[in-house]
């Protein structure tokens, strides 16, 4: 598929009965805040600090020092929202011709683009900041280069050029995993690398299933995602690769870090249930290319709660063996 420019798509804006909606400009301070607000997608932030604190507690062996945990919340938030609103104003011209962004600040007007700009680069230096005074300099260094890797490399570079593009791009979102050790530690080792490419290799399933669902918007707007360019019983057949080899890796921790079996047998369990969701969700790829039939929303919920799980794993495991 061609290369599409970063405002190519805006000329060919689709007429639907949206579209009004989507130039409805500001009304009052509360739209403006939760536009704002909207713009660091708070539930991607979730999840990255999800993969962040469950590491300083395997990190301490125990509780870690809460006020350190504070300052790294605190920071990691910022850097995540800094790389979201940076997406955001880079991505405002297919946001808006898509129907699952369409109602961002951007596309809707509330929030202009130079705003959203100015508030992302202020979001990225008082995160680096928070992270330098409040941890140490290695958190602040690996937060600032996750939040440039995801805007340069897989933003701007990667997201409308290949359909590996959340594949390498994704690895932004790995970066928490090293962030809650270092933090910790002051120092990498490979019990986080571990944990990194457990989430590295869980983003190709988690994205690939959620852009099934929304192949036609990324169609609409050439954005070569996986599911565009690839029937979905071969999208069906690549998840199934992808979670094979996460569900083994994260399983790796276990003589890397020389857990308790704790950790182990949860994870076994978990994968083993993310894995026939997976092989589901395949099976009905290879029968049916009919969206309502193959049900991907499902696999993606499912990778959202076995992530989730694992990292609690990660957690609990030094608290429950002593």
């Amino acid at each position: 598929m061609s290369h599409v420019g970063p405002h190519a798509a805006a000329s060919d804006r689709q007429s639907t009965g949206d579209e009004g909606a989507q130039h409805d400009g500001p009304k009052t301070w509360r739209d403006v805040v939760g536009a704002y607000v909207g713009l660091t997608k708070p539930r991607v932030i979730e999840l990255l600090l999800l993969t962040t604190v469950p590491v300083m507690f395997f990190a301490e062996r125990g509780i870690p020092d809460l006020v350190l945990v504070v300052w790294t919340v605190i920071g990691g938030t910022l850097s995540a929202g800094s790389a979201s609103a940076y997406n955001c104003v880079y991505d405002r011209d297919i946001d808006e011709q898509m129907r699952r962004t369409r109602r961002r600040a951007l596309p809707r007007h509330i929030v202009t683009a130079r705003s959203a700009l100015v508030f992302a680069t202020v979001l990225a230096v008082v995160s680096t900041a928070v992270l330098w005074w409040g941890v140490n300099g290695l958190s602040a260094a690996l937060s600032l280069g996750a939040n440039a890797f995801y805007v340069f490399v897989y933003t701007m570079l990667l997201k409308r050029r290949t359909t590996q593009n959340i594949v390498w791009g994704g690895l932004a979102g790995c970066f928490p995993a090293l962030i809650g050790w270092t933090a910790v530690t002051g120092e990498l080792a490979w019990t986080p690398v571990v944990l990194f490419l457990v989430v590295f290799f869980w983003t190709p399933p988690h994205t690939w299933a959620l852009a099934l669902r929304y192949r036609e918007d990324y169609r609409n707007v050439d954005v070569p995602m996986l599911p565009v360019v690839k029937p979905a019983a071969e999208v069906g057949r690549q998840i199934v690769v992808y979670s094979w080899v996460m569900v083994a890796t994260s399983l790796l921790l276990w003589p890397v870090a020389g857990t308790s079996l704790v950790y182990p047998i949860a994870v076994a369990v978990l994968g083993a249930v993310f894995l026939v969701e997976a092989h589901r969700m395949w099976r009905r790829a290879k029968a049916s290319d009919v969206l309502g039939e193959i049900n991907p929303m499902r696999l993606f919920h499912a990778s959202n709660l076995y992530l989730s799980l694992v990292f609690v794993a990660v957690a609990l495991d030094p608290l429950l063996s002593r």
